[in-house]
């Protein structure tokens, strides 16, 4: 062991040495909170205290009760939709400004892509809920241009504001990796691609698509993952259909003082993203790997 330290790369260890004390303070605040929030799963509820006695009844009534797996359910359907939504139209806009902006101008677009960041989430919530409202700015303008006569009751407080919601909260996280893969491809790669006789579509399909999977694959990851955790946004604009899985163990822990019922739920969701996010990257693992 002292013969590998003493012929080890003197800046890889001092970069060790750098991250050594963010990543301890980043392990002490992530992994400290799981591991309580793991022990109290496996607690039993008392009235008004958490007796510490084993048990996995908490996990039983998670999978067992149909309002906590329909919760759960409803959850994974919102962030895939989401999900797939955000990417699908986070794509041609980092394609265009990839393929389209001239480079002088990339800046500018990128710029003003992250505007949306320059303002707090709970604002941007609460203005979709001012756009989706039945007397709200898209009812009105249906109204007044006749294409309705009657304001719309479907826009808000259920599953159709949120995903619409979370899809715009979240369509900038999407785009900058996506953006960054395609910068990432070498143009002469298409080129060759025309030149032996394929048309700009099976170009696209067969060479820059592939190719951008990395980003893509990053785009997912980054909206999958949060969106099934949101709060904030089902909260307020989802109402008692659009309520998600983070709703869920609010009212566990603040309504109903059930710390080890809400644990499992949250280690239960938590397990749920990971297997899923796991499967997906093995099933898009040819498209990560870089070139032999």
């Amino acid at each position: 062991m002292a013969r590998r330290v003493r012929g080890a790369n003197p800046e890889a260890l001092g970069g060790l040495l750098m991250i050594a004390p963010p990543a301890v303070y980043a392990l002490l605040l992530l992994a400290a909170p799981l591991l309580l929030l793991l022990v109290y799963s496996f607690w039993t509820d008392g009235y008004l205290e958490i007796i510490r006695d084993f048990t996995f009844a908490n996990y039983h009534e998670t999978w067992t009760n149909p309002l906590y797996r329909g919760v759960m359910m409803r959850s994974l359907m919102v962030s895939l939709l989401v999900t797939v939504s955000t990417v699908l139209l986070a794509f041609p806009v980092a394609y265009f400004v990839s393929f389209h902006v001239a480079p002088n101008r990339k800046s500018t677009w990128l710029f003003l892509i992250t505007i949306p960041f320059w303002t707090s989430y709970l604002i941007r919530v609460f203005l979709w809920k001012v756009i989706l409202g039945y007397n709200g700015v898209l009812n009105a303008g249906l109204l007044k241009t006749g294409i309705i006569s009657e304001p719309l009751t479907f826009l808000l407080y259920n599953t159709n504001s949120v995903v619409i919601t979370l899809a715009h909260a979240y369509a900038p996280f999407a785009i900058l990796p996506i953006f960054v893969a395609l910068e990432r491809i070498d143009r002469s790669l298409l080129e060759a691609g025309q030149d032996l006789g394929e048309s700009k579509l099976m170009t696209f399909f067969r060479v820059t698509l592939p190719l951008a999977m990395p980003g893509l694959v990053g785009a997912v990851l980054i909206v999958f993952i949060p969106t099934i955790g949101d709060y904030v946004t089902p909260q307020l604009v989802g109402g008692p259909e659009g309520r998600m899985v983070a709703n869920l163990i609010q009212l566990q822990y603040l309504r109903l003082d059930n710390y080890p019922l809400g644990s499992a739920i949250a280690i239960s969701a938590m397990g749920i993203v990971a297997l899923l996010s796991a499967v997906f990257l093995f099933m898009t693992r040819k498209y990560l790997r870089g070139p032999k």
